[in-house]
């Protein structure tokens, strides 16, 4: 473990020991999210031009997750206590306020709230296409006159 890793490391107890909302691994995995989102967006390795916007950060979020947990992505972020984008927020902000993150002057919270739908971002890509959707089959009357006929019988 390097030496950048375990002061990461200190900083995610101490936030953990101050706010309780949030799984040390979910402080983990937003670390390695904003990472792959950087590749994934093949921004430079440092200066200004690093920067992620909240808005990028959290569509890499959910590439991140549905790669790595595939269909108990869900679960697992429910699990560390991330059932919100606004929670995703609040996880960065914690960490801009530790000095382990930077931010610009644009950047704010408002930038996590509401962004999906967690069910409809983890769960649904996993559900399967053709799945009933629940709601009743519709038919169509029959014309009058067209009764049913019971059942045959066999003429001998």
């Amino acid at each position: 473990m390097t030496t950048n890793e375990y002061t990461f490391i200190d900083a995610v107890q101490q936030i953990c020991r101050n706010d309780t909302r949030y799984d040390p691994e979910a402080y983990v995995f937003v670390r390695e999210s904003l990472d792959f989102t950087s590749q994934m967006l093949k921004k430079p390795s440092d200066g200004p031009s690093r920067h992620v916007s909240g808005h990028e950060l959290l569509s890499g979020i959910r590439t991140y997750a549905l790669q790595e947990f595939g269909p108990m992505t869900l679960t697992v972020l429910e699990n560390w206590g991330v059932k919100t984008s606004s929670d995703f927020g609040e996880i960065v902000f914690n960490l801009v306020n530790s000095g382990k993150l930077g931010k610009t002057d644009d950047d704010s919270l408002e930038d996590f709230a509401d962004s999906y739908d967690f069910k409809e971002a983890f769960a649904e890509p996993f559900l399967p296409r053709n799945a009933p959707s629940g709601k009743k089959k519709r038919t169509r009357p029959r014309p009058a006159g067209n009764k049913p006929k019971g059942p045959r019988t066999r003429k001998k």
